[in-house]
């Protein structure tokens, strides 16, 4: 009995819709945990609730949301990639290299940086796409790679800035008149409008989700998923190479031992804003949200003199109930 296209609509539809809705609960949820952190650090610390430091969160917010923004694709295709962190202080030694010591113009330093993230990005890619590497051996390679080069190109030493005011300027300058608000946090609201378009208004956007929910199936459709995938880890780079600049002109500095850790936080960004480790799953907006959090978090600990070894335990208690939490969606999903 053949089923007609009608048919099919009426019984694909509410599974669809219901896909929807958890996604906008998951979504809701997260925001949720996001407020009560928020009011239960407000409460507890004086020092908390102020413009100040409601800036300096935001602002503490912009490198790992860099980074977790060009991850979040790369999650969502099913794969992983542990050398965005030490990626990112190569990239920012690039900068160096091109602005202070090859006297490049500012803009052109940027570009090369951003760009040589993107080969970063590119190389993972072909390791994991076309070499068929498994995503934590190529990148966890990378991450290595990345952090000797780094030492390497700048002489273990940090590169500054000192003669590129203008670059500082990218992070810590404000456009907006009359008040101290960093460049660097309207720099990260434009990359997640961004990279919220890519993912869900564009061709790779369809595709990384569908890679992610069957490589397989999407493969046997008549779509190059080699090719998608290669798009996907270089957009990542990109990615890295910002965080790269962003970072260092935060700093100041190019500092080649940075970076080591960012990687973990950035993917338990995305992983907290419900982004789904087998791939196939998440949203940019669950990233910020998870990319919050975590800043929040680490800034109210701070604040109430929490000390450093207890909030690596706090955040990973979050972690673990993050990933807990998809695994039951999951097996709701399946119910």
């Amino acid at each position: 009995m053949t089923t007609s296209t009608a048919e099919l609509a009426q019984q694909t539809a509410p599974a669809g819709v219901r896909g929807t809705l958890r996604n906008r609960l998951q979504q809701f949820l997260a925001f949720a945990s996001l407020i009560v952190i928020f009011v239960f650090f407000s409460v507890v610390s004086p020092d908390f609730l102020n413009y100040g430091n409601v800036t300096a969160i935001l602002f503490s917010t912009v490198v790992i949301g860099t980074l977790a923004l060009g991850t979040t694709f790369v999650i969502i295709t099913g794969g992983i990639d542990l050398s965005i962190g030490t990626g990112m202080a190569l990239c920012a030694v690039i900068a160096g290299v091109l602005i202070v010591h090859s006297g490049l113009p500012m803009p052109l330093g940027v570009l090369g940086a951003v760009l040589f993230g993107g080969a970063i990005g590119l190389v993972n890619g072909v390791n994991v796409a076309v070499l068929k590497l498994p995503p934590f051996i190529a990148t966890l390679a990378m991450m290595l790679v990345a952090q000797g080069l780094a030492l390497v190109i700048s002489g273990s030493a940090p590169i500054y800035f000192n003669d590129s005011p203008n670059y500082t300027k990218i992070s810590t300058g404000s456009i907006i008149p009359g008040t101290n608000f960093p460049n660097a946090v309207l720099i990260l609201a434009v990359l997640a409008v961004v990279a919220g378009v890519l993912l869900n208004k564009t061709i790779l956007g369809r595709y990384t989700y569908s890679i992610g929910s069957n490589e397989e199936a999407t493969a046997l459709s008549g779509i190059n998923v080699r090719y998608w995938k290669l798009i996907v880890y270089t957009l990542a780079g990109l990615f890295i190479g910002l965080a790269g600049v962003l970072i260092s002109a935060r700093l100041g500095s190019a500092q080649p031992a940075t970076g080591v850790g960012y990687e973990l936080q950035a993917i338990a960004a995305v992983v907290i804003g419900g982004t789904s480790l087998s791939g196939g799953k998440g949203s940019i907006v669950g990233t910020v949200i998870g990319a919050l959090i975590i800043s929040v978090l680490n800034n109210g600990l701070q604040i109430m003199s929490i000390p450093q070894e207890w909030q690596n335990v706090i955040l990973g208690c979050v972690i673990l109930v993050a990933v807990y939490a998809d695994m039951a969606r999951k097996r709701a999903s399946v119910v």
